[in-house]
Formats: C-alpha cells, structure tokens, sequence
C-alpha cells in the first residue's frame, strides 16, 4: 500500500486489521510513493504548488443544494440538534409534532424523509437560466447521515429516500456540461450530536435519557433499522451531560461550554469517528471525482486529517482529468488563501481580493424553513444581484443556496427569485461570466464589513454603488440600482482618475445604442435612457484605449 495511504489511516487511528478495507480505494495517481505526488499533506505544500482552476475563475455563480433530511421538519436550520435541547422551539415542534426525543429521536426524521416530488432535472433547468455554472449538492451535514453510496451504513440509500442523493445529482450536471460540487459538514458530528445524550431537565419526563443515550443496534431487531447502530449515526457520547441537572439553563450552560463550540480539532477519545470521516471522505471524492469540495470548516477538518485528504484530492484530481479542483475552507490567514479557496459564510469583503474566492449565501435558511414562504421574507432577486456583481468586482463566486423542501421540491416564492435573476442575467451575464476584476472594484457610498456571517448588518446599496468587471477588452461599469434622475456619475471615470484615458462610448447592456455621456476632470456622467433594460441594476459597456486595463 502507498505510504500516503497508510499514513491517511494510521493516522485515523486505525488498527491492522483494518488497512485490507480500503486498498481498493484509489491512491495517488502518480504510481508510486508520496515522491511521485505533486502535493504533499502540509500547508507549504498546497501553498507552493496550487492555482485556482479558470474554470472556477469563469463560473461566478454556483448554486447548491443544501439539502437533507433537516429540511423534512421544514423548521430551518440545526433541527437535528436543537430538537433535544428543552425548551427551544424546535424541541417544542417536535414533541407536538412527532413525539418526545426519548421515545421519536432524530434518526426517525430521518427514515420519513422520502424526497418523494424531487425532480432534480426541472431544477436542474432553473438552476442553469439563472446563471449557475457549478451546482453543489450537500453530501453530508453535520446529523451524519451520508446522502452518497458509502460504507458508512447511515446513508441514503439504506434509509430515508433510498437513493444516492450525490450520484444523481451528480450524473444530470455533469450532462449539462456544468461543474460538480459536494458539501461535506460531517466533520462536526461528533460535538453537534451531543445534546441526544442528553435528557429533559425539569417536567414530567425529567432525567429520562433520549434516544441517542438508549438505543443499541440490537434495539432494532424487527423495526426500520434492523442491522443500523444508533450509536455510529450520533457518534457515542463524548460530552454526554451528567446525571443530576434540574434546570434547563443549567443544561443549556454544560452544552454551550463543551459541545455547543464549533470544534475542529478531532476527539480525542473517540478514534472510531475520525476513522469514519477519512474513509467516508475519500469514497467520496473516488467515487464521484467532483470539481470542487466545500468543507465547513474554519481552515480544513481535524487538523492533520484535512490536510491529508486535501493533497489527496489535489493528487487524484490531477490524474483523472488533468487539473486541480477546488477546496473550500473558511478564516483563512493571507498565506493559506494561496493553498485553497477562501470562502465566506454569509459575508463580504471589503477589498479587491488578490486571489480567487467564494461567498457562500442563502436566500433563506440553510435547511427549508417554511416560515419564510407565508411571510414572503427571502432574500429578493434584486439583492441577490447586487450581491453577485459586488462578489465579482472583488475577483469572487457567489455559492447561492435555494433552501429545497423535505420532499425535494421548492416553493413559488423560490422559483420566482430565480426567474427573476434568469431575466437579469439572459441581459447581463457579459459583464459577469469570464470577466476579470478592473484595477479597482467599485465606488460609493455603501460600505461593507469584512468577515463571516454579517449579513444582518449590512446596508441597502444605492445607484452611487459602482462596481467594475472587465472581460474581451471592455470596461464594465455596474451600477448596484437605477438612478432616479437619469443621471450616473462615476468618479473613477473622470479625467483625473483616469489620468487623461479617455472613454470613447458607453453602452447600456442589453442595447447597443450609444449613450450621451460627459467626462469631466471629476468623473463620468452617463445620461440613461428611458427605457430599462433590466428591472434592477443596470450594466454598461466603457469603451477607450486601456480602460480595460
């Protein structure tokens, strides 16, 4: 066996007699030890040796498929951890709705999720008129049940939909010519599922543990599970809270100061869950050789074993088509950026990026929330917009999420977004798609703050909001809304900005009829038509001798 693949499990921890198990899995495809592997398990390593692939630099827009069987409740996000903490409304639905976490666990959630009106093609078909060019399908979140063919026992094809989510996915993008993504959160499995070991602190059933701390495989002798562990789903119970707690903040303070952390080292006394992530990982790139994976993880999963299956997949990738893929990782130092793709959860940034990255959003929740359909609250197609020329200017992709219903399908609201945005980029997607930020990214008055999970805060842009793009020679200028007056003034245009570079004619995108403009030593004044080629956030072609550049 390849020294990196024994190095891969040992690792893991994993003993002996369970290195035969995974020989069949593809090894670096250089043909010999780690001497012949361009990429090494280290951060020199995949600094010295990566570039972002173009096809990512050109694709701009993706959008994934965040979903699971946490979309079944139709509650939003974390249902699988939150329905065992008393008190929380989640726990609240779920008692009323299916019954106590004692005797209805999560892993029955699970088995009801059917996905029975999935139609991955006609999704597919929005996907693609809205400008997506890589589709991402979450293949395992932090609940642990794989939604890919795995030996991890919990998976989709054994429970739930009985179906290979990833596979399927998989083989209808890759038709449509497009770029493949997979998501794996599994990472935090062994913390997140903590508070299943738990049980109600005060009421009727106080003390009485649920079911994660109950049931055993032989508990599933003539039921749904026959032959399925319950303990390799919620992964043993490392911080299981101690008997004697009487009061739910007092429970709620245990979690939160030891499971409720995002932890990313791994467990040290459960070997058995890092062993089951590295195999798990690596089926999953062996099996479906995707483009790009998004790890939620602050830097790469588990410390060393991150780094392993990183050089990994860099390696294989290499060998089965000839170019490096894309890796996801999150609060990045300047210095790792260089070895994967930095992405920002829910966040911005505020400069010009000098290299490649990704924002990863969502116009709802992560995982369905029906709540957002009766009261209208997702994010508009017009804010979606800005959001992607703002990304782009700043040498970004936007990672958009339409949140899917349990049973596969998306609402009227959803489909209406991603209508919108099909208009808007059938117009505009010249100024977006292929383009290459401009010496700067933008002008106005709207700032941004830097860093993960802010969007709350953020402000409404206004036509003053420029944002440029450049593509086959031509200076693209962005205005995040339509100025009232007609009238938009661009002072990085202007005569002094430009240090004496001249524009010679604008364009509206979506009409090639010339625009009357004035440059001034201050700035450019483009005078608007009439009539809007697009309902929001009009695009305009620069052209002049090195505006471009």
């Amino acid at each position: 066996m390849p020294d990196l693949s024994r190095r891969l499990m040992l690792q893991a921890g994993m003993t002996a007699p369970l290195l035969p198990a995974l020989q069949g899995c593809a090894t670096a495809p250089a043909g010999g030890g780690p001497a012949a592997d361009p990429f090494q398990p280290t951060w020199e390593s995949l600094i010295a040796g990566y570039r972002t692939p173009d096809w990512f630099r050109d694709a701009k827009l993706g959008i994934w498929a965040h979903w699971g069987p946490q979309c079944q409740p139709e509650r939003g996000d974390w249902y699988g951890r939150l329905m065992y903490v008393q008190g929380n409304p989640f726990y609240e639905h779920h008692v009323r709705t299916y019954g106590h976490p004692s005797e209805v666990g999560f892993m029955e959630v699970m088995n009801q999720w059917k996905a029975d009106n999935w139609d991955p093609e006609g999704l597919l078909d929005l996907y693609q008129a809205a400008g997506a060019k890589y589709v991402m399908a979450m293949a395992q979140h932090h609940d642990n049940l794989d939604l890919f063919e795995s030996s991890h026992p919990w998976n989709s094809l054994r429970v739930g939909p009985k179906r290979d989510i990833v596979g399927t996915w998989e083989k209808l993008v890759r038709a449509r010519g497009l770029r493949f993504g997979v998501s794996n959160h599994g990472a935090h499995a062994w913390h997140w599922w903590q508070t299943a070991y738990g049980y109600d602190a005060e009421g009727p059933r106080a003390g009485r543990r649920y079911d994660a701390a109950r049931l055993t495989k032989a508990d599933g002798v003539g039921k749904w599970w026959e032959g399925l562990d319950p303990q390799e789903l919620y992964t043993g119970p490392t911080f299981a809270p101690p008997d004697g707690i009487a009061s739910i903040e007092a429970m709620n303070a245990w979690h939160d100061a030891r499971d409720g952390q995002w932890i990313e080292t791994a467990p040290e006394n459960n070997p058995a869950f890092v062993r089951s992530w590295v195999t798990r990982q690596r089926e999953l790139v062996d099996r479906y050789r995707p483009d790009m994976v998004y790890f939620d993880n602050h830097g790469l999963p588990l410390g060393q074993h991150g780094l392993d299956a990183t050089a990994y997949y860099y390696n294989a990738s290499l060998g089965w088509r000839g170019e490096l893929p894309v890796v996801n990782g999150k609060r990045l130092t300047p210095e790792k950026r260089r070895g994967v793709v930095e992405t920002f959860e829910r966040g911005f940034t505020d400069a010009l990026m000098p290299e490649p990255w990704q924002t990863d959003t969502c116009i709802g929740d992560w995982h369905y929330n029906r709540a957002r359909f009766v009261d209208h609250s997702y994010v508009p197609a017009k804010a979606v917009v800005q959001r992607l020329c703002d990304v782009v200017s700043k040498n970004g992709n936007l990672l958009l999420n339409i949140p899917m219903r349990g049973d596969g399908s998306i609402d009227s609201d959803e489909r209406a977004i991603l209508a919108e945005m099909a208009a808007w980029i059938a117009v505009n997607g010249e100024a977006i798609f292929a383009s290459r930020p401009w010496s700067i990214y933008g002008e106005g008055p709207t700032a941004v703050t830097a860093g993960n999970q802010n969007e709350e805060h953020a402000r409404p842009w206004t036509a003053q909001d420029i944002r440029f793009t450049t593509r086959g020679g031509v200076l693209y200028a962005i205005a995040l809304d339509w100025p009232e007056d007609r009238q938009l003034r661009i002072r990085a245009l202007g005569d002094r900005a430009l240090a004496g570079r001249k524009v010679e004619r604008v364009e509206m995108v979506g009409d090639n009829a010339p625009l009357t403009f004035r440059q001034t030593e201050d700035d450019l004044t483009i005078t608007l038509p009439g009539r809007r080629a697009t309902a929001f956030v009009p695009a305009f072609r620069i052209r002049g001798a090195g505006l471009d550049l």
